[in-house]
């Protein structure tokens, strides 16, 4: 499937695309935000906030619910059986699509909250001040094996450590509540006449973030309400194609000069590298290779019980042959029947122990990439 975008209104394009065709949506549907008299600021000016017609759409509840089922019904039929779904919402709404969300049989992950570094001042000072939304990350059903770069999130995770911390190589998993400032800046759109094109343009960041922990690169990303292509840029740059949806004629041209705009860049993160399990290597073959040699002796790092290297792979321990694993398990007097014996073993090289662990990423690292190179 290529990228494009479809300019036309999302329930009418959403029944067109073929069942199960995409691999992660990221919804931003109306609010529907029913915000009654007006805002001020300090110096008397009104704030002017979603006042858009595609947001004011809806006269009743049922109205909104009836065209939320909808969408998410059809975009529940594109997905993939493993993929998954964001949608963000603020107060007004999230609540009524994640209810709907559940009768439609999504399987709810993890709600997340979007805590906005930078929010929207409450002028009046009669509530307070909004400084967040709601996203709910869903998958098509509690069978689907949707994507997590779970390593990734981590590499991506400043919320927890210091950016000191963080070149020291220390890494926290990541949470749900992800401080991110609003769009602002170079980043947001603005029509000829220095207006803003989109009241709700969401950050870069923010979609970056969902994209590359949740999807790999060459999958189809989905956003029933385009808008200003956030999607579509952020896809573009870490290596995804695209499905945009946007009956807003003005707001797929500004999108799409965006996304021309935009340049590939994919690393480490957007190809999901530190998730990728690393290749299996067999013994005999290191072997074979000299990184290990028969009849040296195995060290084990606890308490220095020691086995020689059988020419199999296997260690000869206590008069008898037994895989590294079993004989870790053994020799630390461990009730598990196995252990990952690489993580127990060390060899002695130049006068020092060494863990045999490092001696196979050395071995994976040279001898894997270069038949990978053939």
């Amino acid at each position: 499937m290529q990228s494009k975008i479809i300019n036309k209104d999302a329930l009418k394009a959403l029944p067109e695309l073929p069942d199960e065709s995409i691999d992660l949506i990221f919804a931003d549907p109306p609010y529907w935000m029913r915000v009654n008299g007006v805002l001020e600021r300090v110096e008397g000016t009104s704030y002017d906030g979603c006042e858009d017609s595609w947001d004011n759409q809806f006269s009743t509840l049922e109205e909104y619910e009836s065209f939320t089922r909808q969408w998410l019904r059809e975009c529940k039929r594109v997905l993939k059986k493993d993929g998954s779904i964001w949608v963000i919402g603020s107060m007004q709404c999230i609540y009524t699509i994640g209810g709907i969300m559940q009768q439609l049989g999504y399987w709810f992950i993890n709600d997340v909250i979007w805590h906005k570094a930078n929010p929207t001042p409450n002028f009046r000072g009669t509530r307070l001040n909004n400084s967040h939304e709601t996203l709910i990350w869903a998958a098509k059903s509690d069978k689907s094996r949707y994507t997590f770069n779970y390593k990734t999130a981590k590499e991506l995770n400043f919320d927890s450590v210091t950016f000191e911390e963080h070149k020291k190589g220390v890494r926290k998993q990541m949470g749900t509540v992800w401080k991110i400032g609003i769009c602002q800046g170079k980043e947001r759109l603005k029509e000829e006449s220095g207006q803003k094109l989109h009241s709700t343009q969401k950050p870069e960041e923010l979609l970056y973030r969902i994209i590359t922990v949740s999807s790999m690169p060459g999958d189809v990303v989905l956003d029933p309400f385009g808008g200003t292509m956030t999607t579509a840029a952020m896809a573009k740059k870490s290596g995804r194609r695209y499905i945009m949806i946007e009956k807003d004629e003005s707001y797929c041209r500004y999108g799409q000069e965006r996304i021309d705009n935009i340049t590939p860049h994919i690393g480490e993160i957007e190809k999901g590298v530190f998730d990728v399990p690393p290749p299996k290597v067999k013994f005999a073959d290191m072997i074979k290779a000299g990184y290990f040699h028969e009849g040296e002796t195995f060290y084990l790092k606890s308490n220095g019980e020691t086995a020689v290297l059988k020419s199999n792979g296997k260690l000869l321990y206590q008069g008898e042959e037994i895989d590294m694993h079993a004989c870790a398990a053994r020799a630390k007097n461990s009730r598990a029947k196995r252990l990952n014996g690489f993580n127990y073993w060390c060899v002695k090289r130049n006068g020092n122990y060494v863990s045999i662990d490092e001696i196979r990423n050395e071995y994976r690292e040279k001898e894997c990439a270069s038949q990978k190179d053939d």
